[in-house]
């Protein structure tokens, strides 16, 4: 079996990768390693979580710390480009510890929140920049970042950027970054653009290609499962949700994945969500919430099927089918990472047979649908073992005076919503860990919930960042849940 020191990554790196129990390459890295380290462009093809975000940080930081220059102020000597948050900061959470080794230093550079800290690590030098386009355009646009001693950079996920609109602002970037630097372009596929990025940036690329996203992972078992109507999927839908390991579950619309999370974490099964109405620390506090295991569902938009790296996520669940087999696959692939298994289900309801038959076959998916309904032998045996339910208890409804809104009211779950999936979250652990991980989850705030809720006009609940204390005004006890 070849080792990383085979593959030619320096001894200090693949000592660190042993601490963190990483002592076997992927195929994609033992693919394109050799090639990268050597200072070619490498063109890299496999579906996600194939073990690209290593495939490109270790020629990164090793490259990069060869090179041997100082910190410049405002001018990284590397560069990675993403296409969400969400994947911007767990691939600096794969890079950072590596290049710490070394003597590096990394930022994370993305929209949503304040330009503040990350012009202030700009200034301070930083070796490597994780960034999202249009952030680090904007920076560029206001000359407090230059690219002109980047010398490595990395396209990652450029399929899904090109689905995101992001490709002229990729462009705009490449061509500030200096034509002779090494390229590395990863991507599922090379359709809608992706090739035009390879000819006009990468230099006689080495192409590599391995579990392309158009062939589904062998360790993956699909389940069609169809319902007779709308309250049933809902039943079906807790009854999948119910198990003791992490799960995903897939919404078309933001509103529907805030709303599921909500209800299942009011029925006793904890949920965080994650959306593109979230605020960037509530969205990290509810992915580091999963990622650690304090929750053990996270409902989605289609922004988590490209955006987050777990392991141990053993069961993924298409609520809402999507629109088109890409989207089938992408989301598909939260699970089955690292060379573990997973289940993937899909929810059917009569009017969406025809549409999902047509999604399977361009998906190359042959699963033969069955009907079930909650409580059937196929979805306990799928689900196994099923997690203790959370309940939740009201605090007592005080007396206020008048304009004051009912905040410490269980009510509609307004006001205090976020603080009592908090509590949830706090009161439940069932994380599935214990296998090896290659891609280390994203370091984030404590474990949480999801903000944005609505407040209850006069009310006091602080819920509206996600991390209000659950009190009321005045001062009754917090929103708790307990288990039984």
């Amino acid at each position: 079996m070849t080792s990383f020191a085979e593959l030619g990554v320096p001894t200090a790196l693949s000592s660190a990768l042993t601490e963190q129990g990483i002592t076997a390459p992927f195929p994609i890295q033992t693919a394109t390693l050799p090639d990268s380290l050597a200072g070619r462009d490498v063109l890299g093809r496999g579906r996600t979580g194939s073990g690209k975000t290593l495939a490109f940080a270790l020629p990164l930081v090793a490259r990069t710390a060869a090179a041997g220059k100082g910190k410049v102020a405002r001018r990284p000597r590397a560069l990675v480009l993403a296409p969400t948050r969400e994947l911007a900061t767990q691939i600096d959470a794969t890079i950072a510890p590596l290049a710490k080794v070394l003597g590096l230093n990394t930022t994370v550079i993305f929209g949503g929140v304040s330009q503040g800290r990350q012009v202030s690590a700009l200034n301070g030098g930083v070796d490597i920049v994780v960034a999202c386009p249009g952030r680090l355009e904007d920076l560029m646009k206001q000359k407090l970042i230059s690219l002109e001693d980047v010398q490595i950079t990395v396209l990652d996920e450029a399929d899904h950027m090109a689905d995101l609109g992001f490709l002229p602002v990729v462009k705009r970037i490449l061509d500030q970054t200096p034509p002779r630097g090494q390229r590395l372009l990863f991507s599922a596929t090379l359709d809608k653009g992706v090739d035009q990025l390879v000819k006009r940036y990468l230099s006689n690329p080495v192409e590599h290609s391995v579990d392309s996203a158009e062939s589904p992972v062998s360790a993956m078992t699909h389940h069609l499962f169809e319902v007779r109507d709308a309250d049933a999927k809902k039943a079906v839908v807790h009854h999948l949700a119910s198990g003791t390991g992490r799960r995903v579950l897939f919404m078309r619309t933001k509103h529907q994945a805030k709303k599921l999370a909500k209800q299942l974490t009011m029925d006793g099964i904890p949920a965080v969500d994650l959306h593109g109405n979230l605020a960037q620390a509530a969205r990290e506090r509810n992915l580091e919430a999963f990622s650690s295991g304090s929750v053990r569902v996270l409902v989605a938009t289609d922004i988590a099927a490209r955006g987050i790296h777990v392991d141990d996520i053993e069961l993924v669940v298409h609520v809402d089918p999507p629109a088109e087999h890409k989207a089938y696959l992408h989301r598909s692939g939260r699970t089955a990472r690292a060379g573990s298994g997973g289940d993937v289900v899909t929810v059917i309801l009569p009017e969406q047979r025809g549409d999902v038959r047509q999604l399977t076959r361009a998906a190359k998916i042959t699963a033969t649908p069955r009907p079930v309904n909650a409580g059937d032998a196929t979805l306990t045996k799928l689900v196994g073992e099923q997690a203790e339910p959370v309940r939740y208890i009201a605090p007592p409804v005080t007396q206020q005076s008048s304009g004051g809104g009912g905040g410490g009211r269980r009510g509609s779950g307004r006001g205090n919503g976020s603080s009592r999936q908090a509590s949830a979250a706090a009161g439940t652990g069932s994380s599935s860990g214990g296998q090896r991980r290659q891609q280390p989850a994203a370091a984030g705030a404590s474990a949480g919930a999801p903000s944005g809720q609505r407040r209850r006009r006069g009310g006091s609940g602080r819920g509206g960042s996600g991390g209000g204390s659950g009190a009321s005004s005045s001062g009754g006890p917090r929103v708790v849940y307990s288990r039984g």
